[in-house]
């Protein structure tokens, strides 16, 4: 699923080439991606039309385009959306569903293979979608409070992985991310937060920050095709991964081979040298 540094990067590819053109025309070739909108796919294109795109902007995974009536187009890239800039005329993308038609030379597209993204108007969202509010700042954010996430955390019974995943406490880490940071913070995931010293979570939030920082300036990591940016190109960070993905792998660190576990369904990656299960797990 893409993660904060590959929507930011969409989010730059929107801004630098679809701000100031009027929408002419919307086609929705499949109504799950617009299911969201609760006026259908037909009110979607209607209320799009004749409209224009005035900022693109992010909060964690989510992005929208403001529009000159105050409201926000708001979307999701779930695990395989695509937000694609093409020349009219251009073939048709295999998985595409929605198109907006802006000018004689450009066109926006909406492509989901799996169709778990989707987009929806949001009323009076041009700069923060009320759909979204809940959703906390991102460690790229210049309002983030490092002081706040820190108290938080150290406040919390809950493992620091599980923490760095909750939306609601800190937005845009997902599960690459989150095993990034934490091997460079040398903390296992499944240490509570409570058991944290104020050193630990700056380090671990320095870490995420810094493999986002990293991942962004590589365009994002593509393990496939389902993840580009907005001319169809995919990023190479997957290249530059220290833990995640790396099974069996010496740790670049200290040559011990890195572990994978199960974690809520998907799969967690450490060094058990750098990063030592905590005694409360080790012992059951």
């Amino acid at each position: 699923m893409p993660e904060l540094p590959e929507v930011e990067v969409v989010r730059r590819g929107l801004e630098a080439r679809v701000l100031g053109h009027p929408i002419r025309r919307v086609e929705v070739l499949h109504p799950r991606p617009v299911r969201r909108h609760a006026g259908g796919p037909e009110d979607f294109a209607a209320r799009l039309t004749g409209r224009t795109f005035t900022a693109a902007r992010r909060r964690g995974k989510y992005l929208w385009l403001s529009l000159d009536d105050g409201d926000a187009l708001l979307g999701h890239l779930g695990m395989s959306g695509q937000m694609l800039v093409q020349r009219p005329g251009a073939p048709d993308e295999r998985h595409l569903r929605v198109r907006f038609s802006l000018t004689d030379d450009l066109e926006l597209r909406f492509c989901d293979q799996r169709m778990f993204g989707g987009l929806a108007l949001s009323d009076g969202g041009a700069v923060l979608p009320p759909e979204i509010a809940h959703i906390a700042r991102d460690p790229l954010d210049e309002e983030f409070d490092d002081a706040t996430f820190t108290r938080r955390v150290r406040r919390s019974e809950s493992g620091i992985k599980r923490l760095l995943l909750n939306q609601a406490v800190v937005s845009g880490v997902g599960n690459i991310y989150a095993d990034e940071g934490l091997w460079i913070a040398e903390v296992h995931g499944e240490r509570l937060g409570s058991r944290l010293r104020r050193t630990d979570v700056e380090r671990v939030l320095a870490g995420c920050r810094a493999v986002m920082l990293e991942a962004l300036a590589q365009g994002g990591t593509s393990f496939d095709a389902l993840y580009v940016n907005v001319n169809g190109q995919s990023g190479y960070f997957d290249r530059s991964l220290k833990a995640y993905g790396r099974e069996n792998q010496p740790c670049l660190r200290c040559g011990t081979p890195i572990r994978r576990v199960t974690f809520m369904n998907r799969s967690s990656f450490f060094c058990p040298v750098c990063q030592p299960v905590p005694r409360a797990r080790r012992a059951t």
